[in-house]
């Protein structure tokens, strides 16, 4: 298939794209900013590793008349996956949940327009786990800030316009995921304390969460678009599940598969929670692990480890 794909910069961005053109896709990404040096620290890694793989298409923002333009360029489309999301300052409560709406669907009837016309029927969107009406948990599954209310939002909206334009609709619910290439998150706070001999803390153990290796989780990804291009459905979606623990359960998971492979005490703090300004519990709903054959929960552990092995040599060195 030709597909356009927005918001390859991102973690899960990079790995979706990647997984897509292995998978024997062609893959044409956008970006916002003007030129791949405008990205800096591991979002430039990762655009600087997808130079080889995609077309990349450079200061063209979803809805523009220079998206528009890429997509009339090109004599036909089979998908486009839109992945890309206002993120900015995404954890504040004082999130922009308005502006981010209307950048991540600005003007989505004229794309929607444009994209039938070039036979294009098929839309791919990225919802998480963290938006209101997502997966399984508590406090009646309420957005968990105002960045999954954004989520929420965006949705919704492109369901409306789908059924207008009668297109098919994807939505791909992402819950937590980790791997290499990815963000100052939990998991890469674990390693960098542990590879700087120190111990780690886990301050909110009590979470329940539902943590999946990113190399699993583009895999669902490409074979979920592929089952959403050949349905006559108009709507499908899929909540891809691995780990469903304790953040504290899960910390200690990974510590052992990090302790074995890097030989490191991978030492934990776990203190009692007094944080509980989130949901105790928001979790996806559809175990994936055993989806492909020659997928493997070891391999995924020694990549991960191999690749924080490359980060601590180049430090040291």
């Amino acid at each position: 298939m030709k597909i356009l794909f927005t918001g390859a910069s991102s973690f899960t961005g990079y790995w979706f794209a990647k997984e897509l053109v292995e998978a024997g896709h062609k893959v044409v990404t956008t970006y916002t900013k003007l030129q791949p040096k405008d990205y800096a620290g591991i979002r430039g890694e990762r655009v600087t590793k997808l130079y080889n793989k995609c077309e990349q298409v450079f200061s063209c923002k979803f809805g523009t008349s220079k998206f528009l333009e890429l997509i009339r360029s090109e004599s036909q489309w089979d998908m486009i996956c839109h992945h890309a999301a206002d993120v900015s300052d995404y954890k504040s409560s004082k999130f922009d949940f308005v502006n981010a709406l209307k950048q991540n669907t600005f003007n989505l009837p004229s794309v929607f327009d444009t994209l039938l016309k070039k036979n294009c029927r098929t839309v791919i969107l990225t919802g998480s786990v963290f938006e209101n009406d997502e997966g399984k948990g508590d406090d009646d599954l309420r957005a968990f800030s105002p960045y999954g209310l954004s989520k929420g939002l965006t949705f919704n909206v492109f369901k409306y316009y789908a059924q207008i334009f009668n297109l098919k609709l994807g939505k791909f619910v992402i819950p937590n995921p980790f791997g290499p290439f990815e963000e100052p998150r939990f998991t890469s706070y674990l390693m960098k304390n542990w590879l700087d001999k120190k111990i780690a803390s886990v301050n909110t153990p009590d979470y329940v969460r539902d943590n999946i290796h990113v190399s699993l989780l583009s895999r669902v990804y490409t074979f979920f678009i592929e089952k959403v291009k050949n349905t006559d459905k108009y709507f499908l979606q899929i909540n891809p599940s691995e780990y469903v623990e304790s953040q504290g359960e899960f910390a200690n998971r990974f510590a052992v598969e990090m302790r074995k492979r890097l030989d490191l005490p991978c030492e934990l703090e776990i203190k009692k929670q007094e944080d509980f300004s989130e949901p105790l519990t928001r979790i996806n709903l559809e175990k994936v692990s055993d989806l492909f054959s020659d997928w493997t929960e070891r391999l995924a552990w020694d990549e991960l480890a191999g690749y924080y092995k490359r980060i601590y040599s180049e430090k040291e060195n």
